[in-house]
């Protein structure tokens, strides 16, 4: 995910140029990297006018209902009073025409904006080869992530997976040490060994993967698998990562064991943790440790990689790489709820 600061309306045109190498290099045509070029335009240019500046962050997506590029704008700035009014063509605070957010909608496969007065916003733009489908249906389980380099560096020395079968959910997050290309082969690495044992046990396979690690300068790793038939979370980890289970805005921090996948880890353990709903957060260390969520009012309602994002805008620590994989779980009772209100 490539991560661009627009603080500067000079700085718009970078992200525009951006958006399209990046739908270009991922299957999209001429018309389709002009829609991507549109809503980058569109909300970087927000960015400047409404956030006092902030950041776009681009990268390719891909779910089960197909794949394509996503941006994401967030900004600190003062946040929307009304955003449903915002987001109706002809409404204005900037003495414009109003039109800006409606027209990236519209160009939009999924479309969602999350914002707080005195917060900022956070705003995320889907889009796949073909025009846009009519239907915005709001997200209920699934995952999502940001993984961004720490400043200055191509590539980030971070890599994570998701893996489902069945009832069985398993998320997964490594952080190389350091950072830089050496950090980015180690939690790739770390990636394909958690692909290929994925069927063991949650201690096995981190053991699998602590060992596979060996012959490169190691990482730091988190393993979270949800059970929805039991419920419950098993999770183990080794380093400085973090596994947070978020119900209601109540958190609840899971325990990692001290060392270096690939190195020494003092004790390969697993814990369980109740869990029928919310959120299973995994991230680096390239975020702090003190975060909360208690000043986002419904923040559990937005699409898992909105609120990565938002969680990287306000406790990234832009040392370090940054990761985070939120998974989100509503349960049955909540999607009936939620399916009868938007009959």
């Amino acid at each position: 995910m490539i991560a661009l600061s627009v603080t500067d309306p000079s700085q718009v045109a970078e992200a525009r140029r951006e958006a399209t190498n990046m739908a270009e290099k991922n299957g999209f045509g001429e018309s389709d990297a002009g829609r991507v070029a549109l809503v980058t335009t569109e909300l970087a240019t927000n960015l400047i006018k409404h956030g006092g500046g902030g950041e776009i962050l681009l990268g390719a997506y891909q779910e089960a209902s197909g794949s394509g590029v996503e941006i994401i704008a967030l900004d600190r700035g003062r946040g929307m009073a009304n955003v449903d009014a915002c987001l109706r063509d002809g409404y204005s605070s900037a003495g414009t025409l109003g039109n800006g957010f409606g027209a990236v909608s519209r160009q939009s496969h999924f479309f969602e904006v999350a914002s707080w007065q005195g917060i900022g916003t956070a705003v995320m733009a889907r889009m796949k080869v073909g025009q846009p489908e009519s239907e915005r249906i709001p997200s209920t389980s699934g995952w999502g992530a940001v993984s961004v380099a720490m400043p200055g560096e191509v590539v980030c020395g971070d890599s994570w997976a998701v893996s489902s079968e069945g009832n069985t959910h398993t998320l997964f997050v490594a952080d190389g040490l350091g950072h830089g290309p050496h950090a980015a082969e180690a939690s790739v690495e770390a990636v394909r060994l958690f692909r290929r044992f994925n069927g063991h046990q949650v201690p096995t396979l981190l053991d699998y993967v602590h060992g596979g690690l060996r012959s490169t300068r190691g990482a730091a790793v988190s393993i979270a698998r949800y059970d929805t038939g039991a419920p419950r979370v098993t999770f183990a980890g080794a380093g400085n990562v973090a596994g947070v289970l978020a119900v209601n805005g109540d958190l609840k921090r899971m325990v990692s064991m001290p060392g270096t996948a690939g190195h020494k880890v003092q004790k390969i353990q697993s814990f369980e943790y109740p869990f029928e709903s919310g959120l299973i957060i995994l991230h680096s260390d390239g975020l702090t440790t003190s975060w909360t969520l208690s000043r986002y009012a419904n923040l559990q309602s937005f699409h898992p990689t909105l609120i990565a994002a938002i969680l990287y805008r306000d406790f990234g620590r832009r040392t370090d790489d940054a990761t985070v994989l939120v998974g989100k779980w509503v349960a049955s009772r909540e999607v009936r709820a939620l399916t009868s209100s938007l009959q």
